[in-house]
């Protein structure tokens, strides 16, 4: 199935980058597409326990979806996750 997210701190394209590599990197998740312009992330999944492991991932680089909370920590590191994609230009 298809699922779309709308995520926060997604501000150029080293986050999209970031965020896409990390994603692609989980065996069940396929198809990933982030677009910066409307700050979504789509894929395609098996389970709902996959669609949760995405938002678990995205939280964690610093990217939680609109439903989460956005704190200063979440914000440090999707700054630290945006500077990373940016080295590995």
């Amino acid at each position: 199935m298809k699922t779309t997210l709308q995520v926060q701190n997604l501000k150029c394209g080293e986050c999209a980058k970031t965020i896409s590599n990390k994603l692609s990197e989980i065996k069940e998740i396929k198809d990933v597409i982030v677009e910066k312009d409307s700050s979504s992330v789509s894929f395609d999944h098996q389970s709902a326990d996959d669609a949760s492991l995405v938002k678990e991932t995205l939280r964690n680089l610093g990217y939680p979806t609109i439903d989460d909370e956005n704190g200063l920590i979440e914000k440090a590191k999707s700054f630290v996750s945006c500077a990373s994609g940016k080295m590995t230009r």
